[in-house]
C-alpha cells in the first residue's frame, strides 16, 4: 500500500500519479491524450482527483484506458493530500439560485424541469446535457414535427374510468413510457442515474441503463426493487470479448432487453459541449509526435466513446443472438428500409430515433420515420402495429403525454423520454423524477378523456391528423413579430429581494 507523502512526490508532467477511488494511478503517458487536456489532470497531481473525476467518467473509464502495469495500487486513506476546492463567485451565484429554486408544488409540466436546471446546473453539465449537433435543427424539429401532427377526438363515451397502463416486450408498465438512456447523470446530481432507478421503481416505469452511466452498472441493479423491470442500453465495444461480458452479465443479472445503439459510428459535433472543453484546454499540449496539437473537438464525449466500433454491421445480429436470449432491439433506426431490414433478421423491435438531435443534423424525427414505418410495413410484409412480433419505440423531442399519444395512435409500442428525467432529477433529485411521472399521470388521465378513449386499445390512427407532418419548413426569427410576442412563462426562482 502506497502512502500520500509518496504520491505527491509524483506531481510533475515528469512524473503525474493520481488517486481516484482510494487507488493511486501513473497518468504520466497519458496527459497528452486526455481528451480534457493534461492541465486539469496536472491540477490534480500527487493529489485525490475521484472528486474531480467522478461526475464526467464512467466507474471503469481509467482502469479502461491506462494499461495494467499502470494501476499502482491502493493508497493508505488517512495520509493523502486534502484536496482544497476552491468556491468561485460563479459558484457562488450558482448554488444561491439552487437555494431558491421554486418548490415542487410549482412545477406544472416538463419544461418547467428543463428551464430550472438551465439555471442550476453547473455550466458545463447544461452544455453537456442541452447540446446537440451542428446547427442543432434536428434537436428542434424532434419536438416541433410533434406540433404538426393534431387531434380528431371522439365524443358521448363513458371516459369515468381511463387505463393509460400497458406491456413493453411483455412487462407492465404504469404508462406507455420507459426511461431513455442518457449519459453521466452524475454530472447532474451526486447520485446520477440511481435517482431514475429509484423513482421508477415507485412509479412502475422501466428504467433503460446507459453503457455510460456515472454510476456502475451493478450498482443501478443492486438498486432496483425486487422483481423491477430494466432494458440496457448497450454501444458496441471493438473488442468483441468485453461486449459479450457486458451483455451476458446483464442477462445474469435479470435485465429484460438489450437495446443496441446503431446510430453513432462516430460522433455528431456537439458544439456547445465543446466551446467548453476548449475553455479548459492546455494550449502547451502537443501530440506525442511533437508536431501537431491533440485533438480534443469532442471534449467529454470523445473520452468516454472511443472505444466505439465503427466496424457493427446487419452480418453482427447473427453473433448477438448466439450470445444471449434478451430480445434484442435495434436504436437510432433512421428509415424504413432498416426497420424492415431489421424485421427480416428477426431483432425484437427498433427505436426510431435520432439520439436526441446529437448526431446527425437535419435527421427526421422519430415520430415522422413511424409513420412511413408502419406505411411500408402493411404495403410489403401485411403487418399492422402495435403488433407483438416487432415492437416500434420512437424516442426524441417528447414534452407532454399528447406527444405519447400520438405516437401510441400511429403504431408505437412506448415511447422513450430522457432529457426531462435529466433535467428533473439534475434539479431535484429523486422527488423531480417522481413529480415527473406525476405530471405525465395527470396529463394522460385529462388528454384521453378528451380524446374519448378509455384505454390504449382505443387510442387509434383516425385519431390523429398528420396530413402535414412532412413538412420541413425552417421559419428564421421574425424580430417584427418576435418583439411584440409575449412568451409562456416558466417556474422562476424565487425572488432574492423579497427574502432579505
Amino acid at each position: 500500500m502506497l502512502s500520500g507523502k509518496t504520491v505527491a512526490q509524483h506531481n510533475s508532467r515528469e512524473s503525474c500519479w493520481i488517486i481516484v477511488h482510494g487507488k493511486v494511478y501513473d497518468v504520466t503517458e497519458f496527459l497528452d491524450e486526455h481528451p480534457g487536456g493534461s492541465k486539469i489532470i496536472l491540477k490534480y497531481a500527487g493529489k485525490d482527483a475521484t472528486q474531480e473525476y467522478e461526475p464526467i467518467h464512467p466507474p471503469d473509464a481509467i482502469t479502461t484506458n491506462l494499461p495494467p502495469e499502470k494501476h499502482l495500487g491502493p493508497v493508505e486513506p488517512d495520509t493523502v493530500e486534502k484536496v482544497v476546492v476552491e468556491i468561485t463567485d460563479e459558484e457562488k451565484a450558482r448554488q444561491e439560485r439552487v437555494s431558491n429554486r421554486p418548490s415542487l408544488e410549482e412545477i406544472l409540466n416538463l419544461h418547467d424541469f428543463e428551464n430550472i436546471a438551465k439555471q442550476v446546473l453547473p455550466e458545463k453539465a447544461w452544455a453537456y446535457y442541452s447540446s446537440a449537433s451542428d446547427d442543432e435543427m434536428t434537436l428542434r424539429e424532434n419536438h416541433a414535427a410533434y406540433h404538426r401532427i393534431w387531434f380528431r377526438p371522439r365524443i358521448l363515451r363513458d371516459v369515468t374510468n381511463v387505463d393509460w397502463s400497458t406491456t413493453i416486450l411483455g412487462h407492465k408498465s404504469s404508462m406507455p413510457v420507459y426511461i431513455s438512456a442518457t449519459a453521466l447523470g452524475k454530472l447532474g446530481h451526486p447520485d446520477g442515474e440511481l435517482n431514475l432507478t429509484r423513482a421508477a421503481a415507485k412509479h412502475n416505469i422501466i428504467q433503460m441503463i446507459p453503457t455510460l452511466a456515472s454510476c456502475s452498472f451493478d450498482e443501478i441493479l443492486d438498486a432496483a426493487q425486487p422483481g423491477q423491470v430494466q432494458f440496457f442500453q448497450l454501444y458496441v465495444n471493438k473488442d468483441r470479448a468485453i461486449t459479450k461480458k457486458l451483455v451476458q452479465h446483464a442477462e445474469s443479472r435479470g435485465v429484460k432487453g438489450l437495446f443496441i445503439t446503431v446510430d453513432a459510428p462516430q460522433l455528431g459535433r456537439r458544439e456547445k459541449d465543446m466551446r467548453m472543453k476548449f475553455e479548459a484546454e492546455d494550449p502547451s499540449v502537443v501530440s506525442k509526435s511533437g508536431s501537431e496539437p491533440v485533438d480534443r473537438s469532442q471534449g467529454a464525449a470523445r473520452a468516454i466513446s472511443g472505444f466505439i466500433d465503427t466496424s457493427l454491421n446487419w452480418n453482427d445480429i447473427h453473433w448477438f443472438k448466439s450470445i444471449t436470449k434478451m430480445p434484442i432491439i435495434l436504436k437510432g433506426v433512421q428509415c424504413w428500409e432498416d426497420a424492415l431490414e431489421a424485421y427480416d433478421f428477426g431483432v425484437a423491435g427498433v427505436v426510431l430515433s435520432n439520439h436526441g438531435g446529437r448526431q446527425l443534423d437535419f435527421a427526421r424525427s422519430g415520430i415522422e420515420i413511424l409513420v412511413e414505418v408502419v406505411t411500408k410495413f402493411k404495403e410489403k410484409r401485411g403487418l399492422t402495429f402495435p403488433n407483438e412480433k416487432f415492437a416500434l419505440f420512437v424516442d426524441g423531442g417528447v414534452r407532454r403525454a399528447t406527444d405519447v399519444l400520438k405516437a401510441i395512435a400511429l403504431g408505437a409500442t412506448a415511447v422513450g423520454v430522457g432529457r426531462p428525467f435529466l433535467y428533473a432529477f439534475s434539479a431535484y433529485g429523486t422527488e423531480g423524477v417522481e413529480k415527473a411521472f406525476e405530471i405525465l399521470h395527470d396529463e394522460f388521465q385529462m388528454n384521453m378523456r378528451l380524446l374519448g378513449a378509455r384505454n390504449l386499445k382505443e387510442v387509434v390512427p383516425e385519431m390523429v391528423d398528420v396530413s402535414n407532418l412532412q413538412s420541413h419548413v425552417v421559419v428564421p426569427r421574425d424580430d417584427l413579430y418576435g418583439n411584440n410576442y409575449e412568451s409562456m412563462t416558466y417556474a422562476k426562482l424565487k425572488d432574492l429581494k423579497s427574502k432579505l
